[in-house]
């Protein structure tokens, strides 16, 4: 028996129908929404939130731009208790050289040793300075995040200041005619360094610092110094203008350098006096007060074309003049 077709399988004869178009939805849809957006991408996933949370916090943080001499001469650290810890090779040996006080010298173990680092083991045996071996990890953290250790640290102590009157009482009790330099706003600590330097060369007997908008003695002041901080005494005044008052009611005059003042330098005439020369900052110069509290305020004559002086070599032309003039007065 002959198969017999099945019903609905005979294909139907008859005219054919176009059939209505989609406007390309089909298309559309067949080429589907592209590659998945990564999450930080999908403004309501986690990954997004957590992103834009990150770009608001950075734009709110100022970026520290480093440069590659301060990566290799880092700047010392000051630790809570006041202590100081000199970071790098160089650094180190010269800081040792300078003799800057120390507490101690720390080397990382394992590390490797060259001429900077024996140099520094020598000195710090001849000076007594214990050497003290730690981690990578100790010294890390010692030193700072932004410091370059190079496997080698000095720890320098606090300074300990002296009281501005107690100063006086020591110069007028070895029979000195006192001559003191005091700071007002001075936060560089080159000058600081350069200005001890020069009292001690020029015959000055102690340098006065306000405790507050001004530069401390620092490693880098006693580097600057080349060891005169260990000679001169620094005060450190709570209040300076009280200080200065203080100063001229024993008895010594207070002349300060400020590139207006009425005095030309060589026509003073206190130089053989019991003094105290006041030097200000390079860019503001004396504040009002300290200004009003003078006896004078004194220029140093220079060329037309060079704007100003800076602290430490202003006030060594005049420590020189007033040494100068207590010469003559002695002669």
């Amino acid at each position: 028996m002959a198969n017999k077709p099945r019903a609905g399988a005979v294909r139907k004869k008859g005219k054919k129908v176009a059939a209505g178009g989609t406007g390309g939805h089909g298309r559309k849809a067949l080429e589907g929404r592209g590659p998945t957006p990564k999450a930080e991408d999908r403004p309501y996933h986690p990954a997004a939130k957590a992103k834009a949370r990150a770009e608001r916090d950075a734009a709110k943080t100022p970026q520290r731009q480093s440069s590659p001499a301060r990566r290799s001469a880092p700047t010392p650290r000051r630790s809570k208790d006041g202590t100081e810890v000199v970071a790098g090779r160089n650094s180190v040996v010269e800081a040792l050289r300078a003799k800057i006080p120390a507490n101690a010298l720390y080397l990382a173990a394992r590390m490797d040793v060259d001429e900077r680092v024996r140099e520094a083991i020598a000195v710090a045996n001849h000076r007594g300075i214990p050497i003290l071996e730690v981690t990578k990890v100790d010294l890390d953290r010692m030193t700072g995040p932004d410091a370059v250790h190079q496997g080698i640290a000095l720890k320098v102590p606090e300074y300990e200041y002296a009281a501005p009157m107690d100063v006086l009482d020591a110069i007028e009790a070895r029979g000195a005619v006192p001559l003191i330099v005091a700071l007002d706003g001075v936060t560089d600590p080159r000058n600081l360094g350069a200005i001890l330097r020069s009292a001690a060369a020029f015959g000055g007997q102690a340098v006065v610092v306000p405790q507050r908008r001004s530069v401390g003695v620092t490693a880098a002041v006693w580097k600057t110094s080349a060891g005169a901080a260990a000679r001169i005494p620094v005060a450190m005044a709570g209040n300076l203008v009280s200080t200065l008052k203080e100063f001229k009611r024993r008895g010594v005059f207070v002349v300060g350098l400020d590139g207006a003042g009425e005095v030309s330098l060589p026509d003073l005439t206190l130089g053989a006096d019991p003094l105290v020369i006041v030097v200000g900052s390079e860019g503001k110069g004396l504040s009002r007060l300290v200004t009003e509290t003078c006896d004078e305020v004194v220029s140093i004559p220079i060329d037309a074309a060079t704007e100003s002086l800076n602290a430490g070599i202003a006030a060594s032309v005049t420590l020189y003049e007033v040494s100068r003039a207590r010469a003559q007065a002695l002669a």
